[in-house]
């Protein structure tokens, strides 16, 4: 299907709301009390979201397929979000960090080319658009704590155990 729509998908951390045009993610995130994806919403679409629609890109599948414990079903889902060159960058990044692993700021910032842009780094992940498929939740604190996700600290601590990641004292989330 070409075009662009929103469509939303149950999951076992929550619902999640999607914007899909022709076949890539724009915008996938949980649409919950925190105003995260209206706001991502409000920026990308002035003029009103896309319309809801029914999908048949397969996306949704992939990410149930993930949930059901497929990992590595999300690494091909097309994603193509939208911002600054080096917001780019940094999201080029995220998405080869491996399932099961965590890196620090400090770790992303090196492989996004910019080692000393480590609050950048931060704030570029901060803003990804593409929750999951690019796996913002696999970046952590330098002592290996959980910090911030948009989609709260509960849903990072599932997905990391999910993936079999460890963190601060080689324990599971």
């Amino acid at each position: 299907m070409t075009g662009c729509y929103l469509t939303t998908m149950a999951s076992p951390i929550g619902e999640m709301a999607m914007v899909i045009t022709d076949g890539a993610l724009e915008l996938l995130d949980f649409p919950d009390e925190n105003g995260r994806f209206d706001a991502f919403l409000a920026r990308r679409y002035p003029n009103g979201a896309p319309p809801r629609e029914r999908d048949t890109s397969g996306i949704p599948e992939s990410l149930m397929a993930y949930f059901d414990g497929d990992l590595g079903a999300i690494d091909a889902v097309p994603a193509r979000p939208h911002g600054t060159p080096f917001q780019q960058a940094v999201w080029t990044a995220l998405r080869r960090v491996p399932c099961g692993t965590a890196i620090t700021y400090r770790d992303l910032a090196d492989r996004a080319g910019r080692p000393r842009a480590i609050r950048a780094a931060g704030a570029a992940n901060g803003q990804n658009p593409v929750s999951i498929v690019i796996p913002c939740h696999r970046i952590i604190g330098t002592d290996g704590s959980l910090t911030g996700y948009g989609g709260g600290l509960a849903r990072k601590a599932w997905l990391l155990e999910h993936e079999g990641a460890k963190t601060a004292g080689n324990l599971h989330c």
